[in-house]
């Protein structure tokens, strides 16, 4: 058996689970995961077990097949972990856990494998918040009587401290998010149409062994919204001389590892002075507020600092901003906790060595347009460790 890390890594992260499970009184988790390109829902199964689904996330249920795409990870203290997933002859060298079943309706197959087990407490369900219905009452009809509660960050509570091993993926993600970002940037300066320069970012993100859920990118008139076309994230138009263009990576996807960086320029690399700025204000708050990250500080009050430099410089509003009213957030297996605002966290929440975090800021000065600009970045016990070398300005 083989997986991404060492056995003894994924031990560990079994380990950690149990003891959280004691003190919580679960006797059980049962915890799902969903693929086939949804891959901000297969993190706790991935983290667990390395496996993913590649079945469709979109196939219709059939005679045959159910809940294709969706896999879950049962486990027990005492007890070896167990993989239900929806295929029947997975790549074994690949997973962790050894004792693996395959089913053509696994949500029927995970409950009776619960019920076989004759726990009598309680049993943590992790996945609620995206388990369909109809699915929730096949799961229930095959475990009757069994006391669920729901607890969507059992995984993720372990998942926000990263091992050193995970680290070393996350500098290797860095690495080819840079290039993937100079390259898109380049584009986006030199003359060439969003769709071409997003196109030699998701070939170097590709060739390098990663994914990309999307590359959202936008110029001119559309500087103030996330996206030219929300539907690819690229239009197929060339952005003019003097335009604000922004380019940002959400995200690439290493080994299931999320990075999302991003960065404003303008087309020609010859920005006006108030485009100039508007984009160095930008960069001024996303430095701020890594500055003042550091192990135990406080999330609100660093998100303060945060809306304290955006109000020296912001002027009216754009659809980043009220959309994503943050300075960022925890990354790992897709986002995480914390999230860097005032009305997003909880107010004891806390930075920690070992969080991986996404550091970001959106400023829109009326008349002139839209800034962004996110860094990513390892927190240690004495500095915060950039993994996305991009260039900061592009004139």
């Amino acid at each position: 058996m083989s997986g991404m890390f060492s056995p003894d890594e994924y031990q560990a992260r079994w380990s950690k689970i149990h003891d959280d499970m004691a003190v919580r009184g679960y006797e059980a988790a049962l915890i799902f995961g969903k693929g086939g390109g949804s891959y901000d829902r297969c993190g706790d199964v991935l983290y667990l077990s390395n496996y993913y689904s590649c079945a469709s996330g979109q196939e219709v249920d059939n005679p045959l097949n159910t809940a294709r795409s969706f896999s879950a990870v049962l486990l027990q203290p005492g007890e070896a972990p167990e993989l239900i997933i929806d295929e029947p002859d997975p790549r074994h060298d690949l997973l962790s856990i050894e004792r693996v079943s395959g089913h053509s309706n696994m949500m029927t197959a995970a409950g009776k494998a619960l019920a076989a087990r004759k726990v009598d407490g309680p049993v943590a369900l992790v996945g609620a918040d995206f388990l369909p219905v109809k699915y929730w009452r096949l799961l229930d009809a095959a475990a009757p009587g069994t006391q669920w509660v729901d607890d969507e960050t059992l995984v993720q509570r372990a998942r926000r401290i990263k091992s050193p091993a995970e680290l070393e993926v996350f500098r290797e993600a860095g690495a080819i998010a840079t290039r993937a970002l100079d390259l898109l940037m380049e584009g986006l300066v030199g003359g060439v149409s969003e769709a071409e320069a997003v196109a030699e970012a998701i070939r170097e993100i590709r060739r390098s062994g990663g994914v990309c859920q999307m590359i959202p990118v936008a110029h001119g008139e559309h500087i103030s919204r996330w996206a030219t076309d929300p539907f690819t994230g690229a239009g197929t138009t060339i952005p003019e001389q003097g335009d604000l263009v922004r380019g940002w990576l959400d995200s690439i996807i290493y080994q299931g590892y999320w990075l999302d960086p991003g960065r404003t320029a303008v087309a020609g690399g010859k920005p006006n002075g108030d485009q100039k700025a508007l984009m160095e204000n930008c960069i001024a708050i996303v430095d701020g507020v890594i500055e003042a990250i550091k192990p135990g500080a406080n999330v609100h009050d660093v998100a303060r600092i945060g809306d304290a430099l955006s109000a020296q410089f912001q002027e009216g509003d754009s659809q980043m901003n009220d959309q994503w009213p943050l300075y960022g957030h925890g990354t790992g297996l897709y986002w995480e906790h914390p999230y860097i605002g005032v009305k997003m966290s909880q107010p004891d929440d806390h930075f920690e060595a070992g969080m991986v975090l996404g550091v970001e800021a959106f400023l829109h000065i009326e008349g002139v347009g839209t800034a962004a600009h996110e860094q990513n970045l390892i927190v240690h016990a004495d500095s915060n460790e950039i993994i996305t070398d991009s260039p900061i300005t592009w004139w």
